[in-house]
């Protein structure tokens, strides 16, 4: 046998191995937080594109929710802007707020989109604000002080939670063919604009369309032990340990707490990956061995 026919044949495997999982997401919705250096790397964002695309091909509905933190902090010091953070969260006064609401909805959504269909797609942009997708309210952070102090409630600005997501519009657009691409910023009772973190409302997402997958893109290989060492499954016992214990902090921190929210609002299961993998996406959805830590009940 030539070269190139095992080649071809080693492609034919492959794609037998993915039969089962298109098998058993056909017609399944898998929401992709789309964020980190996937965003940022050319290469990895066209590689991106082409494998959402491929998912809805093959009869997966892909709903993207990004991010674009570095992207608003480029924009804020070309500005003369610096950003503040508290545990975490920009601070986010009226004019952040309305430099957020640009880079995020005006620029980077627009970017995805664009991405998307340019590879054969028909995704559609949305804010918090388009239909009323994100019902938000303001959102307030708690620091504990000293031992049986009173805990002291801190105000980031325009920094929201989710109060609400409207489900049946996200749904109408899948039905019609579309890839919806959501930009994290919700709409409080009065109009105003909010800045919430992505990979909450992605988790929120999942959980109000019963997703069967939840996939954050990040930057490291997925969520490690104390010896740095990679967890491929976790429950949601062993996960609620390591946050206790502080092995679980920092940036973790979040996106195993949305995945825990998400799993008890009836997604599937959650995963953590590395999106500076090329095709991420498709080892962790399509092959027996996926990559980075999977999340469950």
């Amino acid at each position: 046998m030539t070269d190139k026919q095992l080649g071809a044949q080693e492609r034919a495997e492959i794609l037998l191995e993915a039969l089962p999982y298109i098998r058993r997401f056909y017609n399944k919705t898998i929401i992709v937080k789309y964020g980190g250096h996937a965003m940022v790397d050319d290469e990895l964002k066209k590689l991106f594109a082409m494998d959402v695309v491929m998912m809805k091909y093959i009869g997966i509905n892909p709903v993207v929710v990004h991010g674009g933190g570095p992207q608003i902090g480029a924009v804020l010091k070309k500005l003369g802007k610096e950003s503040q953070f508290i545990q975490g969260m920009r601070v986010t006064d009226e004019e952040t707020m309305n430099i957020v609401e640009m880079v995020l909805v005006g620029s980077v959504n627009k970017e995805i989109v664009g991405l998307i269909n340019r590879n054969g797609g028909k995704a559609v942009g949305l804010s918090g604000k388009d239909g009323s997708l994100t019902r938000a309210e303001k959102y307030y952070l708690n620091e504990e002080k000293q031992k049986d102090m009173p805990t002291e409630i801190i105000d980031v600005g325009l920094v929201g939670k989710v109060k609400e997501i409207n489900a049946g519009l996200i749904q109408s657009l899948v039905k019609d063919g579309f890839i919806p691409v959501i930009a994290p910023t919700g709409m409080g009772d009065n109009g105003e604009t909010y800045n919430i973190n992505a990979d909450i409302v992605a988790g929120e997402v999942a959980a109000a369309l019963k997703a069967e997958k939840l996939v954050l893109l990040t930057d490291v290989e997925g969520v490690w032990d104390r010896d740095k060492q990679l967890i491929n499954t976790m429950d949601n016992r062993r996960a609620l340990q390591m946050i206790d214990d502080g092995t679980i902090a920092g940036g973790m921190f979040p996106k195993v707490k949305c995945c825990l929210k998400a799993l008890r609002g009836g997604v599937g299961k959650a995963h953590i990956i590395d999106g500076r993998k090329k095709h991420a996406m498709l080892l962790e959805v399509f092959t027996d061995q996926g990559i980075g830590t999977e999340i469950v009940l």
